[in-house]
């Protein structure tokens, strides 16, 4: 009853705005560039969905692989590497509709209905024979929960559940594409059937999709252009490439002059390119200014290098003191030797902790760098502490004249 009063209230709007965008497959890969390994991943993929009914009706696997018949394949790669286009080409030559599910739209703030819209769109999907594409999958496909205390936890762990489940049952094919792999729960990586990665192109990749850009017979291009210098020069994404062009081409519209006589020239591709690359730098700030700052490795150098200064200034505090006040000789020594003892053990324990080669992609082993840091931080605070307790020592002695 409940969810009948739902569906009454809210019915209307979710249908509004749609749990998956229908699109009519325009695109096939003779638009897409990509690196010769990743397109072949993708010929073997759709070979294997083209003889569908030879391996599982013809030969009879069906009877033995009774769940799981549907063809389930993973995209993984960076931003802007074709994972969206590569899905509506493969749809394109299966002759179906491409169904893009966006997780923004199907979460839910009742509990369980999340769960309910994922059973919606496979069954949309399998009335209408359509490719179901899952973009950003990460964010629904993502590790379930260990230990679950929370509300939330709670539902997270279903969701995966039941997004699980219909992937067992579907017939038909699913593509997920992600930017972020190692999100994605573990359990997926049986189902799935393969997994494809798109790689960022290479210099003669980039200088095709420089091209591809561009309409061959209406774009007025200048003599000066060189899209080889241009793939050689830049190291971007497809997806990066193609805002550079329109960049390229704003810049070119904008100049003045009559627009018959406008062209865009090798100064408007770079200009844009290096607009595009700037806007990335931008992406990249963080709490302390830069990518290298926020690497926990550089946050473990600048906390070692902080408290080396600040072990320094105590250092030279103690033996001021010891200068002016008497009795105090032996105490002063026995401290400073204490936080030579300190200084050794925390760089001992930092050395041994920080992995010899480091691995930006890697989460598992940054743990070891957080526990370096959290000793230098120990270190510093017990140096703090001692020089607290001289000073309290101090207000009871009465200076040598």
């Amino acid at each position: 009853m409940a969810d009948s009063f739902r569906e009454l209230l809210f019915g209307a709007l979710g249908q509004r705005r749609g749990l998956v965008e229908a699109v009519a497959p325009r695109r096939s890969f003779d638009d897409v560039v990509l690196p010769a390994a990743t397109r072949r991943a993708l010929g073997h993929a759709l070979s294997l969905i083209q003889h569908y009914d030879l391996i599982y009706e013809r030969w009879g696997l069906a009877e033995r692989h009774g769940a799981g018949r549907g063809l389930a394949f993973h995209f993984a790669g960076p931003p802007g590497t074709g994972k969206t286009i590569c899905a509506e080409a493969i749809a394109h030559a299966l002759g179906r509709p491409l169904l893009i599910v966006r997780y923004s739209e199907m979460e839910s703030m009742w509990a369980g209905q999340t769960a309910k819209h994922i059973v919606e769109v496979f069954r949309a999907a399998e009335r209408q024979e359509a490719v179901l594409f899952f973009d950003e999958a990460d964010a629904i496909a993502g590790r379930r929960f260990a230990s679950v205390e929370r509300g939330y936890e709670r539902e997270a762990n279903a969701v995966v559940n039941v997004l699980l489940h219909e992937l067992e049952q579907f017939p038909g094919v699913t593509i997920f594409a992600t930017n972020l792999a190692a999100n994605i729960d573990p359990a997926f990586e049986r189902r799935i059937l393969t997994h494809i990665l798109f790689e960022m192109p290479g210099v003669e990749e980039r200088a095709r999709i420089w091209r591809a850009q561009l309409h061959p017979t209406r774009t007025p291009v200048d003599e000066d252009v060189d899209f080889a210098e241009l793939g050689r020069l830049y190291e971007m994404s497809g997806g990066d490439i193609r805002n550079a062009v329109l960049k390229a081409a704003q810049m070119a519209a904008s100049e003045p002059g009559p627009d018959e006589r406008k062209r865009l020239h090798q100064r408007h591709f770079v200009q844009g390119a290096e607009e595009v690359l700037t806007a990335g730098t931008v992406m990249e700030q963080s709490l302390y200014g830069s990518r290298a700052a926020s690497d926990p490795a550089a946050m473990l150098a600048r906390m070692q290098a902080e408290g080396a200064e600040e072990r320094e200034s105590l250092r030279v505090e103690l033996e001021r003191l010891a200068g002016h006040v008497g009795g105090t000789d032996r105490v002063v020594d026995q401290l400073v030797t204490r936080l030579d003892a300190v200084q050794t053990a925390s760089a001992s324990l930092a050395a041994r902790a920080a992995p010899p080669v480091p691995e930006p992609a890697a989460t598992v082993g940054r743990a070891p760098l957080w526990i370096a840091a959290g000793a230098a931080v120990a270190a510093l605070l017990v140096a703090l502490v001692l020089l607290v307790l001289v000073l309290s020592m101090l207000r009871g002695v009465t200076p040598v004249t």
